[in-house]
């Protein structure tokens, strides 16, 4: 392939299909509204097939429909590109920011079809998208690029944040000891941080690499069948409880915040930014107020995607100093992901990060049962909160490189 072109996707706010009287009320209606759904949901498509290829199972993807929501978030824009061949789309990347003009990190991502690769498609694209950056005044470039490490043999896996106290964990730690056999130190490309490695030989390490990105972060992908050893389960909510006292008290809903807790769970949304460990990546402030958390979840709302949350109060101030979400699909063959567990750093040390996930734990088996696992990402130097989901049941299945590069 000589000519590479690079067409930018203009992702529609709908996936449904246009109304005549839509049309006719839009005088400059822009691209065809089929053409643009297609070609969105191709992309997508794609996108999920590449990952899967990497790790060996589709837990991750998530559906067109599930991703059109953070599309139009006007708080982190986004933009889609692709190549097509033959009228078929083989590659694309997407290029996503804060809306902060004084931020200077973006977030890229590059996919090719495994039969078109090494045809300069992913370099033809990845420099779009760093140009892209560049002229936006972005410089700290930061990639999230999953990796297989066959941590899952003889694990039945057919079926993007954990935080929590805590910062050291044990030499060398990575998916856990015994899952799978150990590959030789060189081949192994460890994290700046000193915990975790990804495969040094894997296509995509070795295309990172040539672009001049940075390993500064390895996080472990989990996962844990449901359902639940209520046996275990139960020992580690006695040892939560215990040790919480009754200084907290545990809340839990399902779906919008409830307005008497849409600051605190703004404020720990912002938290979660910075207080994440971060290995040598660069995060940048994400400022959560309440009227984005609203809009946020009302866009939420249309995903296919129920929202279950567990929140822990601090009873002498009023104040919620924990909270663990779910994005659990509608479809019950699908497994949960985890997203945001957050505790904050003055109320460490009371197992509130256990007491708030176990309590969620409670809440999917009775609202949503059914589901196959719940999926949860860790970075590989948080101990505490990986020891508490060991102690769960969680099983690694793959891990992510966290690469960053200055622009």
């Amino acid at each position: 392939m000589t000519d590479i072109v690079i067409d930018e996707i203009v992702v529609p706010s709908t996936l449904e299909p246009r109304r005549a009287t839509d049309r006719d009320a839009d005088p400059d209606p822009g691209p065809d509204h089929a053409a643009s759904v297609a070609a969105y949901v191709e992309a997508i498509a794609l996108e999920n097939a590449v990952q899967t290829e990497v790790l060996g199972f589709g837990d991750l993807d998530f559906a067109p429909a599930e991703q059109l929501p953070q599309w139009h978030d006007p708080f982190t824009p986004r933009r889609l590109f692709v190549v097509r061949a033959e009228g078929r789309i083989v590659g694309q990347a997407t290029y996503e920011t804060l809306a902060d003009p004084a931020v200077t990190t973006c977030w890229l991502w590059v996919a090719v079809a495994p039969e078109h690769r090494r045809l300069g498609l992913g370099t033809a694209l990845l420099d779009h998208v760093e140009a892209v950056a560049r002229a936006a005044d972005r410089t700290d470039a930061i990639a999230f690029v999953a990796s297989g490490q066959g941590v899952a043999s003889g694990q039945d896996v057919a079926s993007g944040q954990d935080v929590a106290s805590g910062q050291d964990a044990t030499a060398g730690s990575g998916p856990a000891a015994g899952s799978a056999p150990a590959a030789a130190l060189a081949d192994r490309l460890e994290a700046s941080t000193g915990h975790g490695w990804v495969p040094r030989a894997s296509s995509e390490v070795r295309f990172a690499l040539s672009r001049g990105y940075a390993l500064g972060q390895v996080e472990r992908i989990s996962r844990l069948p449901l359902p639940v050893d209520e046996e275990a389960l139960a020992a580690i909510r006695s040892e939560a409880l215990a040790a919480a006292g009754d200084d907290y008290r545990v809340h839990t809903w399902s779906g919008p915040t409830p307005r008497r807790w849409q600051s605190g769970v703004a404020a720990m949304a912002t938290a979660l930014s910075t207080d994440a460990p971060m290995g040598d990546v660069p995060e940048p402030e994400d400022v959560w107020t309440v009227e984005r958390l609203v809009e946020a979840e009302q866009r939420r709302a249309t995903s296919g995607r129920a929202s279950l949350t567990a929140a822990a109060e601090h009873v002498p101030t009023g104040r919620l100093v924990a909270c663990s979400d779910l994005a659990v699909p509608d479809d019950a063959s699908r497994p949960a992901m985890q997203q945001m567990t957050l505790v904050r750093r003055e109320h460490r040390g009371h197992r509130l990060g256990w007491l708030v996930k176990v309590a969620n734990l409670d809440r999917l088996a009775v609202e949503k049962p059914g589901r196959p696992a719940v999926l949860t990402f860790n970075a590989e130097e948080n101990r505490p909160m990986l020891a508490v989901n060991e102690a769960v049941g969680f099983v690694p299945i793959g891990v992510e490189g966290v690469w960053h590069r200055l622009l």
